[in-house]
């Protein structure tokens, strides 16, 4: 039998020597005297593998035996998945017994799934999301990704849970959560908001590795949630609708891996392979000749400054960003959106047509207008305005006004009733403004 003996322990970081047969990278090797399992990340000379603890145990001591399970870290997949809350290893987590995966498929989550094709090429299908700032300015088409990007406490969580409950509810396919890091607070808030509204947390599967859980296991949960998604694309070509909160916290996470080992940070202080971490984690969320999977990431932004340089990592990869501002959610603005730097690649009158398109150009026109405006009405007030910028000048407060809108998902907290508009008369409300 190949064996292998602890001889350093860091933190996480348990460095085990192999006399023979060093075992792979994302091997899982097991600690005898506990049963405590490990995650080989490197490897160095001498027959030594940097292995980390996926499930944080403190019992480990120097001189304990590690045997090589020649597998890697597999989640079952399949139907018996679906309505069930569980963490990086596939365990659940949600108070129900496991799921008999006897019958099961496995699948380890660092495998890249085969190229299979382009998505069909087809007229664009916008999902109505019934939050009409979201439909107007930056519109949920099928099969491509949008971020909610903020700093903390300006909405990205609630706006998240508002499209899963509004979405999801409209059926025909399968929702994912991938809860990347953020508050168990919040975890426990969307499990239960699902769980009182019916039929959505049974079409819905969730994957929870929140602030609680060590860095190794919030570093992998999204690469958990993704490839139970990609079996439901590839083999039961299902459209998937994925939710990751918060992408920015799977780089944190990766970070604190990357520290423990005695990785050399990057010029930006982070981990040296934070691009190829976040684009191959960006590239499984893609759609292709099996199914769609349409994502939706909230990106939290270090003190507000949204030029930081993962935020505009993962802004790449993104076709619509959804700008969430501290200086909107103190005017008491709900959803707290930044309507002059929302920005979508989407808005284009191929995607949603003439009319649309036509008005999101002069919607912005009486934004910027009233952003220049805003500073001369300080200083001389509104009445001096000549005839023509007063009048532009009301219809732009009015549209900021018309796109605050109370949620269904904070009801509960708020005592008001939540809205879901149509995009139809979302638009017609629009043209009844500006006309």
């Amino acid at each position: 039998m190949n064996q292998g003996v602890v001889r350093v322990i860091k933190d996480l970081t348990v460095i085990v020597e192999f006399d023979d047969l060093v075992p792979d990278i994302h091997e899982l090797v097991v600690v005898d005297q506990l049963g405590t399992q490990l995650l080989v990340d490197s490897l160095e000379e001498g027959g030594r593998a940097v292995c980390l603890i996926i499930r944080t145990d403190f019992r480990i001591q120097k001189g304990m035996t590690v045997t090589p399970t020649g597998k890697s870290i597999e989640i079952p997949v399949g139907d018996k998945m679906i309505g069930r809350v569980v963490d990086a290893l596939g365990a659940p987590i949600d108070g129900i017994p496991p799921v008999d995966d006897s019958d099961m498929q496995h699948r380890s989550i660092f495998t890249l799934p085969e190229r299979g094709g382009t998505a069909k090429i087809s007229k664009p299908e916008i999902l109505e999301t019934g939050i009409k700032v979201l439909d107007f300015f930056a519109p949920f088409v099928k099969g491509r990704k949008i971020g909610i990007v903020g700093g903390a406490g300006v909405g990205k969580t609630v706006l998240t849970m508002e499209m899963i409950n509004n979405v999801a509810k409209q059926g025909g396919g399968l929702s994912f959560f991938a809860g990347i890091g953020e508050r168990i607070r919040e975890g426990h808030e969307l499990y239960d908001t699902l769980k009182n509204t019916g039929d959505i947390l049974k079409s819905t599967c969730m994957f929870f590795g929140q602030m609680n859980e060590n860095p190794v296991q919030r570093s992998l949960i999204a690469l958990s949630a993704v490839t139970l998604a990609e079996y439901f694309r590839d083999e039961q070509k299902k459209d998937i609708l994925f939710f990751a909160d918060n992408m920015y916290r799977y780089i944190q996470a990766r970070n604190e891996v990357a520290t423990m080992i005695g990785q050399v940070p990057s010029e930006g202080g982070y981990e040296p392979t934070i691009f190829t971490d976040v684009k191959t984690l960006q590239d499984r969320l893609t759609s292709n000749a099996n199914g769609s999977i349409t994502a939706v990431q909230t990106i939290y932004v270090p003190a507000d400054d949204t030029s930081d340089p993962a935020v505009q990592m993962i802004q790449h990869e993104l076709d619509s960003i959804i700008i969430l501002s501290r200086a909107v959610a103190e005017q008491g603005i709900r959803p707290a959106v930044d309507l002059i730097h929302t920005t979508s690649s989407l808005l284009t009158p191929e995607v949603v047509g003439d009319r649309h398109y036509l008005l999101s150009v002069q919607v912005q026109e009486l934004l910027q207008k009233y952003e220049m405006l805003k500073p001369i009405i300080a200083i001389i007030g509104e009445t001096e305005l000549s005839p023509a910028d007063r009048a532009d000048y009301a219809k732009a407060k009015k549209l900021i006004e018309y796109f605050t809108q109370n949620m269904n998902v904070m009801e509960s907290m708020t005592g008001k009733k939540g809205e879901y508009v149509k995009r139809d008369d979302m638009l017609k409300g629009i043209e009844e403004i500006i006309v």
